[in-house]
């Protein structure tokens, strides 16, 4: 499957929960919700979820920027992935618990490109476990603003 066959290319009309539902499916819609939540719940009132269109090779987004980008949700035929832009102070923290999270978020982020505005790291959301790190990238990107 190619990639424009994967992501959410209609760029005249923006996703609702019912598509991106349909187009991910139903456990990775869990997995979206979740994700919601967490920032929803640690970072409250900090970020309105923005949905951006990256044109027809990227299609649509889900962004949490407040001053610097925070995370992208990206839909994708049937899987949900997570982008995750990480400034020199953000990959030190980040590379600290390296060894402690999965295998396979370990070499998506070895294996991410580093631009001039950070390491650019995608990772598909297949396992609760590659939640649980992707939170904890998050939680290491910003500090959560507990209430």
């Amino acid at each position: 499957m190619s990639e424009s066959d994967q992501r959410m290319l209609d760029g005249a009309e923006e996703p609702n929960a019912g598509s991106v539902e349909q187009w991910i499916g139903a456990r990775n819609y869990k997995r979206w919700t979740r994700l919601l939540e967490f920032i929803d719940e640690n970072y409250p009132g900090v970020f309105t979820p923005d949905w951006i269109f990256g044109g027809k090779k990227y299609g649509w987004g889900l962004r949490f920027k407040k001053s610097k980008s925070f995370c992208t949700l990206i839909p994708e035929r049937n899987r949900l992935v997570v982008q995750i832009v990480f400034g020199g102070e953000e990959r030190a923290k980040a590379e600290e618990i390296l060894s402690e999270l999965s295998p396979g978020v370990r070499d998506a982020y070895t294996n991410a490109t580093t631009y001039h505005d950070g390491k650019w790291l995608a990772v598909a959301v297949d396992s609760d476990k590659v939640m649980d790190d992707i939170e904890r990238l998050l939680t290491v990107k910003r500090k959560p603003k507990r209430v």
